[in-house]
């Protein structure tokens, strides 16, 4: 089969590799389509610790077309939505119900073979069934809608606050539909890429710009959300978080990367810091919503290249051209 091959910093290349086997309780997922985000970025680009060569590719969806042994959960043809995260189940933070900060947290398509690839193998336990009406380019979002759901779901419920969200990115856009169905009194987004302001509008936010400073909202925001990962972004964001309000660090900053605050002022005026780790039990609810039709994901995918133009994928990733970047295996 075709498949992407990270084989150092810098070096992400096509080629055939041998076609997964399914091993006792794993299925072989046909990939239909796969979607990139900033951490197949970091791996292209030897930010993230990684083992090299490696197969990224963790947000994604398919069909199942052949079963490991054990396996009596699913059948062949069924088409499923995929949790690449694979916690121990037994450490520390396993055992206290949040796996997503496992101790040896393992993934597929960060630290296992991934789905940039024709075929992929998957603990049949990590696949969640999609309903017919759901295409597969909408079930490849199921992962990051997951992250999103997480993510909101570790803010406080308050109808009637006004956020701020940094990145009008497919997370950020995400992050702002879901906390305008919680009550948002409004909801403003930041943006360098002024392309991407009106479909902001559009989609989910009251005010959209690429300076917070043209924004009008002088206590401050009840909530500030980052979801760029981009130090002056989170810098700057967290000087507008209004007295008692909370600023959530949702975007995936370089592990080297520091900011600077005032660590008085978090004191003084009780500012809550709150992180977001990947997916925490979002995946089934995130398949919910979007097979219900309450969150549009469709309209976030902006295109679908084939496998063979993964390099190409990336490019346009990386310039920030439209919102969320596919590729698709040949059938």
């Amino acid at each position: 089969m075709q498949a992407v091959v990270i084989e150092g910093p810098g070096r992400a290349v096509v080629r055939e590799v041998a076609d997964p086997e399914p091993a006792a309780g794993q299925v072989v997922v046909r990939v239909r389509a796969a979607g990139l985000c900033g951490t197949d970025l970091h791996l292209v680009d030897g930010v993230l610790p990684a083992e090299y060569p490696l197969t990224p590719g963790h947000e994604f969806a398919g069909e199942v077309v052949a079963l490991g042994e054990g396996v009596d959960a699913l059948d062949v043809g069924d088409r499923v939505a995929v949790d690449p995260n694979l916690p121990c189940g037994v450490c520390r933070w396993c055992r206290a119900g949040r796996g997503n900060l496992c101790q040896v947290w393992d993934a597929i398509g960060v630290s296992r073979p991934g789905a940039a690839a024709e075929l992929v193998a998957v603990p049949a336990g990590i696949c969640f069934a999609v309903p017919s009406t759901v295409s597969c380019t909408a079930a490849a979002m199921v992962e990051p809608l997951s992250c999103a759901v997480h993510g909101a779901s570790r803010l406080p419920r308050l109808p009637g606050a006004h956020y701020l969200i940094y990145g009008a990115g497919t997370m950020g856009l995400l992050m702002a539909v879901l906390v305008r169905r919680s009550g948002a009194a409004s909801v403003s987004m930041v943006d360098l890429n002024d392309a991407r302001l009106d479909f902001a509008l559009a989609y989910a936010a009251d005010r959209a710009t690429t300076q917070a400073d043209a924004l009008e909202q002088p206590d401050g925001y009840d909530v500030v959300i980052d979801a760029t990962g981009a130090v002056p972004a989170i810098e700057d964001g967290l000087g507008r978080v209004r007295k008692g309000g909370t600023f959530l660090q949702f975007g995936v900053s370089d592990p080297n990367a520091t900011a600077r605050f005032s660590p008085f002022r978090v004191y003084h005026e009780e500012i809550d810091i709150l992180g977001s780790m990947a997916v925490h039990r979002g995946f089934q609810p995130a398949i919910e919503l979007i097979a219900s039709g309450t969150i549009d994901v469709e309209s976030l995918v902006s295109a679908t290249l084939p496998l063979a133009d993964y390099a190409q994928a990336v490019e346009k990733f990386r310039a920030g051209e439209g919102h969320k970047i596919h590729v698709a295996p040949k059938s």
